[in-house]
C-alpha cells in the first residue's frame, strides 16, 4: 500500500463534529525528545474540557505509565500494547472496584485502578516464559538489550532499538523473528521492539477499555473516535479507525507501513498532536 495520507486540514468538519473521543499513542506522538511539551499537555486538557474522552494507548510499561496517569488529563492509559490499564478516580470511571477480581489490582498509588486483560495465573506463567525469551535475545543477537524501563513491565518484554541504544535494521528483524518463533506477538515502535503472549493488541485494548470504563461498544462506533499515532506498531489502529492521523514524523516509517493513517499533520510529535486537538476544538 502506498503511503499517501491526506493533509490534516482535508478532514471534513462534518466528520469531526461526530467525534466523541481521542485515542493516542504516547512516545513521539504526545512527547517530543522524550517529554510531553506544554502545548501537547494543554491540548489534552482542552479536549477533556470540551467533553471528549481522551485515552492514551502505549507499548510502554505500566510502571512507567503510572505517574502519567496520575498527572495527565486523560480518562485512562492503556499500557503494554493493550494488556493493562490505569484508570483514575474521576467521576467518569465505572471500572470495577472489586479488588478480589484477579484482573483488578490497586497500583502503588491507590487513587488509580490497575486493570488487566489477562487473569493473574496466566500473567504469572507468561511472565516466566517471556523472561526466558528475553535472556535468549540478549544472548543470541549482538547488540540487543532490554529497554531501560523493563523493571516496570508485567505483561510484555521490550528491546531498545532507538531510545538509548541503536539497533540496526537486520538486528531488529532478527529480534522480531525470534519472538515470533517462540509464539509471541511482536511489534516495533519508534523506540522499542515489544513482544508478548496473548491475543491482545492496541485495538483490542482500546475496545476493552472503552467497554470497561465507559460502557461503550467501540466496534459499533469507530467513526466517532480518532486515533493519533506515529509508528509501525500503530498500524492495527490505522487499519481499523476511519479517522486516523499520523503526526508528521511517521514519514520515516513510510516504506514499512502496510496500513497508513488517513491524515497526516503538518508538524511532528507533540506539536502535531496539538494540531489535531486544535482542529477538533474548532467544532
Amino acid at each position: 500500500m502506498a503511503f499517501a495520507p491526506l493533509p490534516l486540514h482535508d478532514w471534513p468538519a462534518t466528520e469531526r463534529e461526530q467525534i466523541v473521543g481521542v485515542f493516542t499513542d504516547i512516545d513521539d506522538t504526545l512527547t517530543t525528545e522524550g517529554a510531553i511539551t506544554p502545548p501537547a499537555l494543554q491540548a489534552l486538557a482542552d479536549l477533556k474540557a470540551q467533553g471528549l474522552h481522551v485515552i492514551a494507548i502505549t507499548g510502554r510499561p505500566v510502571g512507567w505509565s503510572e505517574p502519567l496517569a496520575q498527572s495527565w488529563p486523560v480518562d485512562a492509559i492503556v499500557a503494554e500494547n493493550g494488556a493493562v490499564a490505569l484508570v483514575g478516580p474521576g467521576p467518569e470511571s465505572d471500572a470495577p472496584a472489586n479488588n478480589d477480581d484477579a484482573r483488578v489490582r490497586p497500583p502503588s498509588d491507590s487513587s488509580l485502578k490497575r486493570l488487566y486483560i489477562q487473569e493473574a495465573r496466566a500473567r504469572a506463567a507468561n511472565f516466566q516464559r517471556m523472561q526466558a525469551v528475553l535472556a535468549r535475545i540478549e544472548q543470541d543477537i549482538p547488540g540487543a538489550a532490554r529497554a531501560r524501563d523493563s523493571g516496570g513491565r508485567e505483561t510484555d518484554i521490550a528491546i531498545d532499538h532507538s531510545e538509548f541504544a541503536h539497533l540496526p535494521a537486520p538486528a531488529i528483524e532478527a529480534v522480531v523473528r525470534l519472538m515470533q518463533r517462540e509464539g509471541m506477538n511482536a511489534t516495533v515502535s519508534s523506540i522499542h521492539i515489544n513482544g508478548w503472549f496473548g491475543q491482545h493488541d492496541k485495538f483490542s485494548g482500546a475496545c476493552w477499555i472503552a467497554h470497561e470504563l465507559l460502557g461503550r461498544d467501540l466496534t459499533q462506533e469507530l467513526d466517532r473516535w480518532v486515533y493519533v499515532g506515529d509508528s509501525t506498531n500503530d498500524q492495527v489502529m490505522f487499519q481499523r479507525f476511519p479517522h486516523s492521523v499520523g503526526v508528521a514524523n511517521i514519514r520515516r516509517f513510510a516504506d514499512q507501513l502496510q496500513h497508513s493513517p488517513r491524515y497526516i499533520t503538518p508538524s511532528e510529535r507533540g506539536h502535531g498532536f496539538w494540531e489535531v486537538a486544535q482542529l477538533l476544538l474548532k467544532r
